[in-house]
C-alpha cells in the first residue's frame, strides 16, 4: 500500500507522514476488499485459503464480525458519515446472520464457543454505532440480534480475556432491554480484578500470560465497558483504576515499539498485526498518555504492516506476519482471523477534530536516545538503541505457566529472548527443540531441555541504568503429547528431570551478558543460543572461559521474516561442570559495536561496557 504516501504530511507526523486519512483510506480499502468475498445477503465473509481448525461457518463468522469492528469505528468517528455505506451493508449480514431460517445463519453461542468471542465485537459496534445502526434496523431483526446474543447468559467463559466478552455482551443487551445476568457481571468483573499485576500491567488468567492481549484486548475493553455502564457504580468507582493502569501500561508500551513500527514479535495470535495498536488509541479516547506519542506508536505499527504486505495486493489479511506464513497460526486461526487487526483502526472512533489527530507526533523513545527498563510483572528486561532502532526483550519472568510447571517451551513465551527485529524460531525442529535465544542441557540423544516453570528471581535495574535479571528451573525434558490443541503455551507429557540452571542476565545497549549455572553433577553439555535473525553478521554469542564450542546454525523457513534463519550459539564439548558460573555475551544490532569486557572470579565479576559504564556483580548477593 504505498500508495498511500501521497497522503504523507510530514509536518504534521514527521516520523511516520501519517493523518488520519491515511488511516480512513486503509480502513476503507480493507471493507471494500472484504466485500468481494461475502455470502450472496453479507453475513458471512469467507476469504481465501484453508479453513481454520474451527472449519468455514466459524471462519465466516469471523470474517463479518471482524470487518464490522472496522466498520464500526470508520464510521462512528464521522458521527454517522458513511458515504461508503458501510452500516447499510453489514446490516443486511445482521438480519441475515440472526435468521435461524437463513443458509447464512451464524454459528450460535450455544453451538461454537468462538461465537462467544465474535459476538462481542458485534455488540461493541453496535453500541458505538447505535444511532445510526440499531436505532435503524426493523423491530424483528433488533429482536433477533437480541436472541442471538442472550445465550451468553449464565453461559461458560474461560477465565482469560474471554471474560470480557460476555461483560460486553450482557452489557450490550441491558442497554437495549434484553436480558442480562447483573450476577455475570459482577464475577466476570471481580475475576478480571484478579488479572491486574504491578505497574499497570495485567496477565491474562491465572497463569505467567503476557502477551498483546494485555493491550488489545484487558486494557481495551474495561474502559469501554465503562462508557457502555456510565452511571453504573460499578463501572463508575472501577473506571479511576482502570485509567491509572492503562497510563501505567502505556509508559511501558510505548518502548516496545521499534523506530520502524514493528511491534514486539512474541505471544500468541501474531498474525493480528496492527491490532497491536489498540492500547494507544484506548488510551487517546480515555485522555491519559501524551497525543503526540500515542499517534506516533500506533501509526507506526501499522504502516509497518501496510508497507510489507498487509494488507497484501488485493486488500486482504492473510494468516502470517508480513506476507501470507501458515506456522504463525495457533489452531483456533482461521482464514477470517487476521481481521482482529481492526481492533487497530479503533482510532478512527475518534474525530478528526481530537488532540491525537491534530497533535504533532513525538519521537518514540527508542528514536530519542538510548534505554534500558526492568518491567516487573511480565519480568522484562528491555534495551532500545537508537542506532538501529532495534528493542529487545530479555526475559526472566513470562513463560504462559505456574512456577513449578514441567511443560514443554513455548517459543512465542519461554524463550530468553525477544525482540522488534527477530522473530522466535516457530516451525522445524528448532521450534519444538530449544536453540534460539535459550539455555539448555543434552540429553545422550541431544535433545536439549527446556525451563517452562522456572522460578522467576529479579528483574531491576542498577544505578548504572544496566537491566539486570535472573531466573532459575528444573531443567527436565518432555515427550509432548500432540493431541491437545495449540493455543501457543507449552505442552504436557512425560517429563525427565535434570539439573537445575540458573541464568543472570546484564543488559545495556545491544549486548546481554549471560551468566549460567548448572546446579549439580550431570553427564549433560551445556547450549546458550542467541538471536536468531536473516543476517548472520547481526547476531553475535562470544563465548567465555569453558565454552569451548561455537558455531551458526541455519533453519530454513523457520520464521516468518525470512526464507533463512541464522542462530548463533556456543556451549560445552563435555558434561557442563557444576557451580561454575559460565559467560557469554550475546549480541543483536545491525551497527558495531566492541563487546563488553568481563573480567570473572567464582562469584562475582566486572563488566565494563562500550559506552565506558561499568558494572560489579556480587551473585551471591543479587540471587539470596
Amino acid at each position: 500500500m504505498r500508495w498511500l504516501r501521497e497522503l504523507d504530511d510530514r509536518k504534521l507526523s514527521p516520523h511516520t507522514g501519517w493523518t488520519r486519512d491515511h488511516w480512513a483510506a486503509l480502513a476503507d480499502h480493507l471493507l471494500l476488499s472484504a466485500r468481494r468475498h461475502a455470502s450472496p445477503s453479507h453475513a458471512r465473509i469467507s476469504f481465501p485459503g484453508e479453513p481454520g481448525g474451527y472449519g468455514p461457518d466459524v471462519d465466516g463468522l469471523e470474517g463479518f464480525a471482524r470487518t464490522f469492528l472496522a466498520a464500526g469505528f470508520r464510521v462512528a468517528g464521522e458521527g454517522g458519515r458513511d458515504p461508503h455505506g458501510h452500516l447499510e451493508w453489514y446490516a443486511r449480514g445482521l438480519a441475515a446472520g440472526t435468521d435461524p431460517g437463513s443458509p447464512e445463519r451464524w454459528v450460535r453461542l450455544d453451538e461454537h464457543d468462538q461465537a462467544k468471542v465474535e459476538a462481542a465485537s458485534i455488540a461493541l459496534v453496535l453500541h458505538l454505532t447505535r444511532p445510526w445502526l440499531w436505532d435503524r434496523l426493523d423491530e424483528g431483526v433488533r429482536e433477533r440480534v437480541v436472541a442471538y446474543l442472550a445465550p451468553a447468559i449464565g453461559s461458560w467463559y474461560p477465565p482469560i480475556n474471554w471474560v470480557w466478552f460476555q461483560i460486553v455482551v450482557e452489557q450490550f443487551l441491558a442497554s437495549v432491554g434484553g436480558p442480562c445476568s447483573p450476577a455475570d457481571i459482577e464475577a466476570g468483573l471481580a475475576l478480571t480484578d484478579g488479572f491486574a499485576r504491578e505497574q499497570g500491567w495485567y496477565a491474562d488468567g491465572d497463569k505467567r500470560a503476557y502477551d498483546h492481549y494485555v493491550g488489545w484486548a484487558l486494557h481495551f475493553y474495561p474502559l469501554l465497558w465503562t462508557e457502555m455502564a456510565a452511571g453504573d457504580p460499578a463501572a463508575d468507582t472501577r473506571r479511576p483504576a482502570y485509567l491509572s493502569r492503562l497510563e501505567r501500561f502505556l509508559r511501558d508500551a510505548v518502548h516496545l515499539v521499534g523506530a520502524d513500527g514493528s511491534p514486539l514479535i512474541q505471544g500468541r495470535s501474531l498474525t493480528y498485526r496492527f491490532a497491536a495498536a489498540a492500547p494507544f488509541w484506548a488510551g487517546a479516547r480515555a485522555g491519559v498518555g501524551s497525543p503526540g506519542l500515542l499517534r506516533r506508536a500506533a501509526s507506526g505499527i501499522v504502516r509497518h504492516f501496510a508497507e510489507r504486505g498487509a494488507p497484501d495486493d488485493d486488500g486482504l489479511l492473510t494468516l502470517g506476519w508480513h506476507g501470507p506464513w501458515r506456522p504463525i497460526a495457533q489452531s483456533y486461526s482461521g482464514t477470517g482471523s487476521p481481521y482482529w487487526a481492526a481492533k487497530g483502526l479503533y482510532g478512527l472512533a475518534l474525530p478528526a477534530d481530537h488532540p491525537v489527530w491534530t497533535a504533532v507526533e513525538e519521537p518514540l523513545p527508542v528514536e530519542e536516545g538510548d534505554f534500558q527498563l526492568a518491567i516487573r510483572s511480565p519480568g522484562w528486561l528491555v534495551s532500545g538503541t537508537r542506532a538501529d532502532g532495534v528493542v529487545r526483550v530479555v526475559n526472566h519472568g513470562t513463560d504462559h505457566a505456574l512456577p513449578g510447571d514441567q511443560l514443554s517451551d513455548s517459543p512465542l513465551y519461554a524463550r530468553l529472548g525477544y525482540s522488534t527485529a527477530t522473530s522466535p524460531v516457530l516451525a522445524g525442529p528448532h521450534a519444538a527443540d530449544p536453540l534460539d535465544q535459550s539455555v539448555t542441557l543434552l540429553d545422550p540423544s541431544g535433545r536439549p531441555s527446556h525451563r517452562t516453570g522456572f522460578d522467576a528471581l529479579l528483574a531491576d535495574r542498577l544505578p548504572t541504568g544496566t537491566a539486570l535479571g535472573a531466573s532459575r528451573w528444573r531443567a527436565h525434558w518432555v515427550e509432548p503429547g500432540l493431541d491437545a490443541p495449540d493455543h501457543g503455551s507449552g505442552r504436557a507429557g512425560a517429563v525427565t528431570p535434570g539439573p537445575t540452571l540458573t541464568v543472570v542476565s546484564a543488559l545495556r545497549g545491544p549486548w546481554e551478558v549471560r551468566l549460567v549455572q548448572v546446579a549439580a553433577p550431570c553427564t549433560s553439555p551445556l547450549r546458550i543460543g542467541g538471536w536468531p535473525v536473516s543476517s548472520a553478521s547481526d547476531s553475535l554469542i562470544v563465548p567465555g572461559p569453558g565454552l569451548d564450542l561455537a558455531d551458526v546454525t541455519r533453519a530454513d523457513d523457520a520464521t516468518p521474516l525470512s526464507p533463512e534463519t541464522f542462530i548463533p550459539w556456543c556451549g560445552t564439548t563435555t558434561a557442563a561442570e557444576p557451580g561454575r558460573w559460565y559467560v557469554a555475551g550475546v549480541h543483536l544490532g545491525t551497527a558495531a559495536s566492541p563487546a563488553p569486557e568481563i573480567a570473572w572470579t567464582a562469584t562475582t565479576g566486572r563488566i565494563t561496557w562500550p559506552d565506558g559504564v561499568t558494572d560489579t556483580l556480587d551473585l551471591p548477593a543479587l540471587l539470596r
